[in-house]
């Protein structure tokens, strides 16, 4: 049996939701757009960006001193931006945003392809296609929506608070 894997394709106009039946996914809520208070890295049409977004990536958490989510967070940064640069033409814009009232953190990738990613199978011998897959097995919500000059794909990771206390969203 083939796995379920996902591509960069031309979908259905609604946002591509891609639970598993019987599962539900808690939705964004709205207004929760990191690029409102989040910080924000602009990623030239390159590979090494994905390298790059990763270590932007992990740097922040340890700001934020949230080591638990660093392994997922890099997985999935590196899925999105790679999607971006490898599906559209320009740069992108990497942004994480750490949600204490939700203890989560959200990511968003920015591109100028208007297209939503779309869910699709990959073969068993297929190198690529399985990123938001991936994404959708380890995130507790994702989607993507229009912007006026592309669209932002989102994912959003539980956190666990430290031990101490909720992580400290003044290191903003």
């Amino acid at each position: 049996m083939k796995s379920p894997s996902y591509r960069w394709a031309v979908p259905p106009p609604a946002v591509a939701l891609a639970a598993s039946p019987g599962t539900l996914r808690r939705p964004a809520r709205r207004g929760a757009r990191a690029a409102d208070r989040g910080v924000s890295w602009v990623l030239p049409s390159h590979p090494s960006s994905v390298s790059a977004a990763r270590r932007l990536a992990l740097s922040q958490l340890a700001v934020w001193a949230l080591p638990g989510p660093a392994d997922d967070v890099e997985l999935l940064v590196s899925e999105v931006v790679t999607n971006a640069l490898r599906h559209t033409v320009g740069p992108v814009r990497l942004t994480l945003c750490l949600c204490p009232a939700d203890d989560a953190v959200r990511c968003e990738v920015e591109d100028a392809d208007p297209t939503p990613p779309h869910a699709c199978e990959a073969g068993e011998e297929d190198e690529g296609g399985r990123g938001l897959y991936m994404i959708d097995l380890l995130a507790r919500c994702w989607g993507s929506h229009p912007t006026g000059g592309g669209k932002t794909v989102w994912f959003e990771l539980h956190v666990r608070p430290k031990a101490e206390g909720r992580p400290n969203p003044e290191a903003l």
